[in-house]
């Protein structure tokens, strides 16, 4: 059955000009010109039956008319000249084929001469963009609030299409970056199976509560001591889950003349070392087939033993006496670093897990808490990960570490076992940067993030990247993103990554940038075939977004013993 089931008497005028893609609307009647706002739709009779031209209003003029074409003797004559000029878009078929409601972003037909126009708002809007968002009106689907210029209509998405081509949540501090995707996550949550994981750099998700929700911490110094385990809720990524290329830009300098060779030997060592290890535990069905790279557990101080002697090797010379090894001392920063690491309490997330996570079947446990569901082993779908404690310095391998970790699962899973699994980016500009800006340990994590943004889809994993600094984020990752959520933006540099993924005829979208409201959404893409001005809905619980008011808190109490508290705390590390 059509949406559209428009009057005669509900047209807001009629059409005076027509060109290929834009049509003037003249409006006579003065209450219904004041319905007519700028980046909001119009319905256009199409001089096709069963069809309607969908446009969108980019300009509003009230003209005076010259007096000398004004007939003196005619009652009621106008003295000024509404007008609305509107962007055709698209048509909205009744059918095509067998499908009923179908939007193309083709112009099928023009409009007519006289050919009426309509408002498209309240429950013509909402179900217009149910049909663009692809969402039947039962079961549950992804909105984020409500249209800006008409709150009576509920804002849909396509939640396939949002997932499957990637999507970006962006805006300046305090535009309400974190509680949308707060609600993007409130949603997932509600769903029978979902399947996702967190990357929360700053413990701002840690209030989000749903029978879905899991939260996990990475390891500080404190739960080391307290003994604390994945039934804790705390992760520990043992180093033998980085692949060789973090460790290498994690234990070797580049800057050193011996760089080639200590990033030689160590691969050497590290493939002596897993292999040892396979052979000793009985696995003698993965020898021919692992690799540097593979996920095998090794011991790290036999590795540091070889490393020394190799360092310190004596061979036998000419004469009967002995000269110093090809690698004699060549090995000693390498060796320090390495020490320094193993020895350093913020790292005990890598290096002082214990001996648990040195039995082989230590990955299963871990992948089973990161992307299991309830079905399979009581894990719930979506994990949160706190990664606040995790030093700046090697955050980017750390959080690429456990991205690659979903990725590789996502790979070597059958397809028809797949179950498909959304990563969510938070202050993502901090470990996907801009190549130019990018240190040794943000190179291996550019890598990993821009592999999944290119080759995600095909294994079931989706990015959907959240900074508020678009013009920072990697472009490779942000220009395989085919959705954005995009807040204020003061920034023109941030501003003009938005208004380059708009066509001509939309242009104008990327004027609201920066005025839009805290909570107030322009969003773009594939689930969206139309940009939509969106206010976003409150979550049920809002995210720890640092906004404190500041005047106000300044005409309260202090808090007693608040400093001593935050000393005690930085020392231990731990709150």
């Amino acid at each position: 059955m059509p949406i559209f089931n428009y009057q005669d008497n509900d047209a807001l005028g009629k059409v005076i000009s027509v060109d290929t893609s834009n049509v003037i609307v003249e409006v006579v009647n003065i209450e219904q010109l004041k319905r007519l706002q700028v980046n909001r739709l119009a319905v256009l009779q199409s001089s096709k039956p069963g069809q309607h031209l969908i446009g969108l209003i980019n300009k509003v003029t009230r003209k005076k008319l010259d007096s000398n074409l004004i007939d003196e003797d005619a009652e009621n004559q106008p003295l000024e000249q509404n007008l609305c000029r509107i962007s055709l878009i698209g048509t909205l078929l009744d059918r095509d084929g067998v499908r009923q409601n179908v939007f193309r972003r083709t112009l099928e037909s023009v409009p007519e001469i006289d050919a009426n126009c309509f408002s498209l708002e309240g429950d013509y809007l909402t179900g217009f963009m149910r049909i663009l968002s692809s969402t039947a009106e039962e079961g549950k689907s992804l909105t984020l609030g409500r249209y800006t210029l008409d709150d009576g209509a509920v804002a849909y998405l396509n939640g396939n299409r949002f997932f499957q081509r990637h999507a970006f949540i962006g805006g300046s501090t305090g535009s309400g970056k974190s509680w949308t995707t707060a609600k993007v996550i409130e949603q997932m949550a509600e769903l029978d199976s979902p399947n996702a994981i967190i990357f929360d750099l700053h413990g701002e998700y840690e209030p989000l509560q749903a029978d879905s929700i899991q939260h996990f911490k990475v390891a500080g110094p404190g739960d080391i001591d307290a003994g604390n385990t994945l039934e804790d809720g705390v992760i520990f990524l043992p180093y033998w889950l980085l692949s060789y290329e973090a460790l290498v830009s994690m234990f070797v300098d580049r800057s050193d003349q011996n760089a080639p060779n200590q990033a030689m030997i160590i691969s050497r060592e590290i493939n002596a070392a897993k292999r040892k290890y396979l052979e000793d535990g009985d696995h003698v069905d993965l020898l021919n087939n692992f690799t540097v790279d593979s996920p095998v557990p090794f011991d790290l101080a036999g590795l540091l033993g070889e490393l020394n002697q190799i360092n310190t090797q004596m061979v036998p010379g000419s004469g009967g006496r002995e000269k110093q090894g090809e690698f004699f001392g060549k090995l000693a920063r390498m060796i320090a670093r390495l020490e320094n690491k193993t020895s350093d309490r913020r790292l005990g997330f890598l290096f002082q897990g214990g001996a648990g996570t040195l039995e082989f079947d230590w990955l299963d446990t871990l992948i089973a808490s990161l992307m299991g569901s309830a079905d399979e082993n009581d894990s719930k779908g979506i994990k949160i990960i706190n990664f606040s404690e995790v030093p700046s310095d090697i955050l980017p391998l750390i959080v690429s570490l456990v991205a690659r970790l979903a990725f590789s699962v996502q790979q070597w899973t059958p397809s028809n076992l797949r179950h498909p699994i959304a990563l969510l980016c938070d202050e993502a500009h901090l470990y996907i940067p801009q190549r130019s800006m990018a240190g040794a340990a943000d190179d291996v994590s550019i890598d990993i993030f821009e592999r999944i943004a290119k080759e995600g889809r095909k294994y079931g994993t989706s990015l959907v990247v959240i900074s508020q600094r678009p013009s920072e984020v990697n472009k490779t990752v942000l220009s395989q993103c085919s959705n954005f959520v995009s807040m204020r933006l003061t920034n023109v540099d941030d501003q003009n990554v938005i208004k380059k993924l708009l066509p001509d005829s939309l242009g104008g979208f990327s004027e609201i940038l920066p005025t839009l409201d805290t909570g107030e959404a322009l969003v773009v893409g594939d689930a969206s075939l139309l940009p939509s001005r969106i206010r976003i809905d409150k979550p049920r619980n809002e995210p720890n977004s640092g906004t404190i008011d500041f005047w106000d808190e300044w005409q309260d109490a202090v808090p007693v013993g608040r400093l001593t508290n935050a000393v005690q705390n930085w020392r231990k590390q731990s709150i």
